[in-house]
């Protein structure tokens, strides 16, 4: 391990229950490590208890396979005053050679908290080198992107009036989700989402071999506390000539009074793919309502929000998971 508090790598092999319905680990399982990774080197730096607030970003290149070697790194790259901006990359290869290829990549915001959960002060990274300067600057930037697409996602309306497909997930959240804080751990969450999606998407399309390819503006409003309802709602904003746009929301409650609160909102692009990992065409979603209709130039603006802000070689992104 580094002794330098800003970085933490995991290391370990990608099991058989780590696969999707493709055969290759599942975007899911691939969220939890990258939750995971991010809060180790958190808590590292902060030296505190620390909770997933943001997670933006998260392009899927190219599949984890299993068996293979996996590597996540976590890197501490700007500091606010109680939030610690992180960049996490996950690589994997075959053991036999040790050679290790990019898999995905994001940045992840965790805030510090003391025991009573109110954010608490962290010590400002300084940057010592150019590369550790760019990133930071970097950071900055995605900031003030993540600042426009929660603008643009808070105008939204999601009611009966909408006519687009939708499925709801709902159980109770097992004290086999918990975290170091006593919640639902924010990657099982993130798996949650996934896995809804996954399922509409594969409604739609007919294909069971759907993957996730991106997923972004993944807000965390609230903790989700072991024992509450939990209801995931994934609903189709868009369709592409491959790409299912997917709106996920995630919301939690105490059974004892049937109240419930939204915990979490991302949005999720899924392809179907062949046996070749090839993306294949998707059919044809047309809005009907209003609703619709304005959901759909939604997906279709946060897309146009990113391109502003992206080089193209981070806007491509490969349909093989």
């Amino acid at each position: 391990m580094s002794t330098d508090r800003s970085e933490i790598t995991l290391r370990f092999l990608a099991s058989p229950t780590d696969a999707g319905q493709s055969g290759v680990v599942s975007a899911g399982r691939v969220l939890e490590w990258i939750d995971k990774a991010g809060y180790a080197v958190a808590a590292r730096w902060s030296g505190t208890y620390a909770v997933t607030a943001y997670v933006g970003n998260i392009r899927f290149s190219r599949p984890i396979e299993v068996g293979h070697l996996v590597e996540v790194r976590a890197r501490v790259i700007h500091t606010g005053r109680s939030s610690m901006h992180i960049l996490v990359e996950a690589f994997s290869g075959p053991p036999s050679t040790g050679a290790l290829e990019a898999a995905s990549h994001c940045l992840i915001l965790f805030v510090s908290v003391d025991d009573s959960g109110r954010s608490q002060a962290v010590r400002p990274l300084v940057p010592t080198d150019e590369a550790g300067r760019l990133l930071q600057a970097w950071a900055r930037r995605r900031a003030e992107v993540r600042a426009e697409i929660e603008a643009a996602m808070k105008q939204q309306v999601y009611s009966d009036a909408g006519t687009a497909p939708v499925i709801t997930m709902r159980f109770l959240a097992a004290p086999t989700d918990v975290n170091w804080g006593g919640k639902v751990h924010g990657g099982i969450v993130m798996r949650w989402i996934d896995e809804a999606a996954h399922v509409l998407a594969t409604s739609w399309s007919g294909n069971p071999a759907n993957v996730a390819i991106f997923t972004g503006g993944v807000r965390f409003y609230r903790p989700l506390r072991i024992g509450h309802v939990v209801e995931v709602e994934a609903r189709l904003l868009h369709t592409g000539r491959t790409s299912m746009h997917i709106g996920v929301h995630v919301r939690s409650g105490d059974p004892a009074n049937g109240e419930m609160e939204l915990t979490t909102y991302c949005r999720t692009v899924f392809v179907g793919i062949d046996e070749q990992r090839r993306a294949v065409p998707t059919r044809t979603w047309t809005p009907v309502s209003e609703e619709d209709i304005a959901l759909d130039a939604h997906a279709l603006d946060l897309t146009a929000i990113r391109a502003r802000h992206e080089g193209p070689a981070e806007q491509e992104a490969s349909p093989g998971r």
